[in-house]
Formats: C-alpha cells, sequence, structure tokens
C-alpha cells in the first residue's frame, strides 16, 4: 500500500518474481544439447527466483567447474518465446565492455527458446534500498548513458518497443467506471491524461542504447562492479529514459522518491521538463491500466508489482503536472 505521497510501505513490497520450472522441465534432448554447447555435463541447477520471465532461470554448474546462466522457455506464455529471441540478439550484439553478462550460445528449436549466458557471481541489491547500493546503481547509470550514446549497436526505436505505453489513460478512458477508481476525483483530468502520454514516444526519442527495464532484479552488485542483466527490450531513446522509468520501483522498494533523485543526477543534464512528464504521464498510464488487468499466464505476481509502481508514478505525475 503507498501513501498519499506515494512512497510505498517497503516492508513489504510486492515480489519481482516470475513462476519458475527447474531445469529438469527442458527436454532431456534440449539439456543434452546446452551441456554439448557449453562443453561440460551439468552437475548442479539452481533456480533463480527474481525476475518477471516465466520458465527456467537456473546456475549451472558443470563438471569440470565452470559455470553458466540458463534461460529457457516454452509454451507457458505467448509473448516469452519473442521476448527470449530479442534478447538473444541484444546480448549477442552488445559490446565487450558493457556491464552485462555474455551470450554464450542460444538454442531454438521444438518449442524451446534456451539462452546460455555468462554467470555472473553477484547478488541483487537489498531490498529495502541500501543509500550505498542505490548511489553505486546510480553511478553506474551515468557510465552505461555514456559509453552506450550513441548506440554501439542496431536496435529499434523505443517508440516501436513497447504496446502497452502510451495507451493506459486512453484504454481506461473507454472503461469510464475503472478510470474513475483508479484516479477518483482526479478523473476529471483523464483527457489531459490521454493528450499527455501519446506524446511520449516523441519526449523519449534519442541515439542512446537503453536497457529500458531496469529495475533491483534485473541488477546484479559484484565487489567492484554492477551489471545490468535482462535486455530483450533495449532500444534507442534519449540517455535519460532508463533512470525515469527505473524510479517508480526505486520508490516503491523504500528508496528515495522519483525527484529526489531525476534533479541531480547527471544524465538528467540538457533534459527537457515536460518531456520527462510526458514519460512519467505514459508510465503513469500504463502501470494503473495494467495493473487492474488479470494475471498474464505464468506470471502471479506481475499484477501487484505494476500496480505498487503505479501508485508511485501517480503520485510523481501529480507533483510535476501541479493540477488539483
Amino acid at each position: 500500500m503507498a501513501s498519499p505521497d506515494g512512497r510505498h510501505d517497503a516492508r513489504t513490497p510486492p515480489p519481482a518474481e516470475g513462476s519458475r520450472v527447474p531445469w529438469s522441465a527442458i527436454p532431456a534432448p534440449l539439456r543434452a544439447a546446452v551441456e554439448r554447447r557449453l562443453g561440460g555435463r551439468v552437475v548442479t541447477a539452481i533456480t533463480q527466483p527474481g525476475g518477471f520471465s516465466p520458465g527456467v532461470a537456473a546456475r549451472l554448474r558443470l563438471d569440470d567447474g565452470r559455470r553458466a546462466f540458463v534461460k529457457a522457455v516454452g509454451d507457458i506464455n505467448p509473448d516469452s518465446p519473442g521476448i527470449h529471441r530479442a534478447e538473444a540478439r541484444i546480448a549477442a550484439a552488445l559490446p565487450p565492455g558493457t556491464p552485462a553478462p555474455r551470450l554464450l550460445s542460444c538454442i531454438d528449436a521444438d518449442g524451446w527458446v534456451i539462452l546460455m549466458l555468462e554467470d555472473i557471481e553477484g547478488r541483487t541489491p537489498a531490498i529495502p534500498w541500501r543509500p550505498t547500493e542505490l548511489d553505486r546503481v546510480l553511478a553506474a547509470m551515468t557510465e552505461l548513458a555514456a559509453a552506450l550514446t550513441p548506440a554501439p549497436i542496431e536496435a529499434p526505436a523505443i517508440a516501436g518497443r513497447f504496446r502497452s505505453l502510451g495507451r493506459g489513460w486512453r484504454e481506461l478512458a473507454k472503461s469510464g467506471p475503472a478510470a474513475a477508481a483508479a484516479l477518483g476525483p482526479w478523473a476529471a483530468h483523464l483527457d489531459e491524461l490521454v493528450a499527455l502520454e501519446s506524446g511520449w514516444a516523441a519526449a523519449a526519442s534519442g541515439n542512446s542504447l537503453v536497457h529500458a527495464d531496469i529495475r533491483a532484479d534485473n541488477i546484479l552488485l559484484t565487489p567492484d562492479r554492477v551489471v545490468f542483466v535482462d535486455w530483450p527490450w533495449a532500444a534507442l531513446a534519449a540517455p535519460w529514459f532508463d533512470l525515469v522509468v527505473m524510479l517508480p520501483s526505486v520508490a516503491m522498494q523504500g528508496g528515495p522518491q522519483p525527484e529526489e533523485i531525476l534533479g541531480s543526477h547527471p544524465v538528467m543534464r540538457g533534459a527537457d521538463p515536460a518531456a520527462i512528464t510526458a514519460v512519467v504521464g505514459a508510465l503513469a498510464g500504463m502501470f494503473v491500466w495494467l495493473g487492474g488487468r488479470p494475471d498474464p499466464p505464468g506470471l502471479p505476481t506481475l499484477r501487484a508489482f505494476q500496480r505498487a509502481q503505479g501508485e508511485v508514478a501517480l503520485a510523481w505525475l501529480r507533483q510535476r503536472t501541479g493540477w488539483p
């Protein structure tokens, strides 16, 4: 539950977890193919719960002591195979030195998409956020934006990357009662919200390669670096896009409110405040709309996580617009 200022109760944040299945759920011939690609027999496979992809996410140890991380999906969720294929393309193209796991190999066969990635010896940030860890991540995001501007690889423009971003308020406007329930008295601004979100793509356009889905569960902290994992949504956008998209989850998980970070972060230098507000408006609309929809197959916690981010994003939008 969030307070009126959008600050979430960090003692009970919604979990960022999908519905995992074990390594053994992959058909035996495909598991054997993974072992051939990796050049060793799998002796242990430890499922990792974090993240929203349904399917296999496991740290593998081979009989020669080497390690790999495997992500795999079959027919659990109709969107997931395409998402895994997109991640394989991006991971294969990222230049050396990018703080991201290297793609070792990929198998796309018999209804399964299986990614074999470098296993990073690290952990996700503590929740609630610790100030020192958040500072590390924010500094790493500054370096990431600098290293990926201009984009070093081909990627789609952000305008065509997300089917849901920029349509939340429009969808809610069609429903009437759902919009009133979500907004209360602020439903009087629904037409303005629809107009605001319609400009998000132009506002966010740019020539930086952005991750587009940075949250605590997509970050690994090692003793000497910050690594950003899960890159299927990477796109061309303004260098500040990753920070703006991340901030509702930071506040929801016990960190500072968005404006406390936004005003002093280096990637925001020269950013147009109206462009930021348009993206925040689109984010708020997307989270509020999606948060009211049924759970997708294999993702039983996703809607609760989106609703919690929506509460923060909506409070942030009220602050930025000043609308009564």
